[in-house]
């Protein structure tokens, strides 16, 4: 996934947004002293530690780092972090070799792998922890004139990409749509030809949702045999808002910037409009499978949800950080920043087409950053 910065969706998660406030100190160097200052939402941060921290990992969460490191400048002044966008196998790999203090994923350490005992033999024999900081959604854009009010389930959706459904006039649609004048025209999916994160995340999503319609399974090779494939999400934005008749999948900045309309979402208790309310939503009900604060999530809690008013095509990326074996000065300054991130940064996330944490989620998330040591 790759989230452009500050584009059309400006105001669409501002109800969420939290406010950004200063440190509460003037002598914040952002030394191995620090001082202690308040966020927005009365968390306290204690600044210092390692004046310069490196991270690596997910393009999708680039933008949002950003932003995130923006906002630790203000809150901890002397202080930094270096984030290097080179995916989410390069983040991984290189925490694991101690060449960052924190990695960045769209994935969570995988075990069979070996990430699991590696990263603990680099976080000095304790487990690496698994932090989702970071949630954008997917929107099912689409262009067909005359229809601004598409409404598709996760079986139709599926049925769409995997070429069994090929009209928009198709009787599984109409079911839908009584009311909407859907026209006898060939739907023209468009797919993401590169490998990508959210095509996984897609191609999971048909598979928790879809009852059955779904069984190309997921990587990050969209395997749906039908459509249209470019590079990029926007290519695929792009392409749609060029073609009458065509759908994709793509971030939801991507989306708007291109002006595609969006479809609800039927989870089988009504249709859901993608808003910052119903992903907060669907990220409240994520249930987690991780232990103690491993916050590993059980993706088809969110993207098999029933639950009404949970728009569900929600990505989510990881910071994967050492619980404890960190020496002092890093880990108090890994602390201060992902405090910071997950309070007074999520202010911006709006702005870059991310949905902010809801609060329920943000209170897991600062006890498992509470705890790193």
């Amino acid at each position: 996934m790759k989230t452009k910065r500050h584009g059309a969706v400006v105001g669409l998660f501002a109800a969420g947004a939290l406010l950004l406030t200063a440190c509460g100190s003037d002598d914040n160097t952002g030394g191995t002293g620090g001082t202690t200052g308040a966020t927005a939402s009365g968390v306290a941060v204690e600044c210092g530690g390692k004046s310069k921290l490196s991270a690596e990992g997910s393009t999708a969460q680039r933008n949002a780092i950003d932003t995130f490191v923006q906002v630790y400048q203000q809150k901890c002044p002397g202080s930094d972090l270096a984030y290097n966008a080179s995916g989410s196998g390069a983040g991984v790999k290189n925490f694991i070799a101690g060449q960052v203090d924190f990695g960045g994923s769209d994935s969570p350490l995988n075990k069979d792998k070996g990430e699991i005992e590696k990263a603990a033999e680099r976080c000095k024999g304790n487990p690496a922890w698994n932090l989702p900081l970071v949630f954008g959604p997917v929107a099912l854009g689409y262009k067909l004139e005359g229809v601004n009010d598409l409404v598709l389930t996760g079986e139709v959706a599926a049925k769409i990409f995997n070429g069994t459904v090929k009209k928009w006039n198709d009787p599984a649609i109409k079911a839908l749509n009584g009311s909407a004048n859907l026209p006898d025209k060939d739907i023209k999916v468009v797919y993401r030809s590169d490998e990508s994160g959210t095509t996984n995340n897609f191609q999971k999503y048909l598979k928790a949702s879809s009852k059955g319609a779904w069984t190309q399974g997921d990587g990050n090779a969209f395997k749906g045999g039908v459509g249209e494939g470019k590079e990029k999400s926007a290519g695929v934005a792009q392409a749609v808002a060029s073609i009458d008749g065509a759908l994709t999948y793509v971030e939801l900045s991507f989306a708007q910037e291109n002006k595609l309309s969006i479809a609800k979402i039927d989870t089988g208790s009504g249709a859901v409009e993608l808003t910052n309310e119903t992903v907060g939503k669907a990220i409240d009900g994520a249930k987690i499978k991780g232990e103690g604060n491993d916050l590993v999530l059980d993706l088809d809690s969110i993207y098999g949800t029933t639950t009404a008013g949970a728009y569900p095509l929600v990505l989510a990326t990881y910071e994967i950080v050492c619980s404890k074996g960190y020496d002092a000065d890093t880990a108090k300054a890994v602390k201060a920043f992902l405090t910071v991130a997950a309070t007074d940064g999520q202010a911006g996330l709006a702005d870059a087409g991310y949905a902010p944490l809801p609060k329920q989620f943000q209170d897991k998330v600062l006890t498992a950053i509470k705890a790193i040591a």
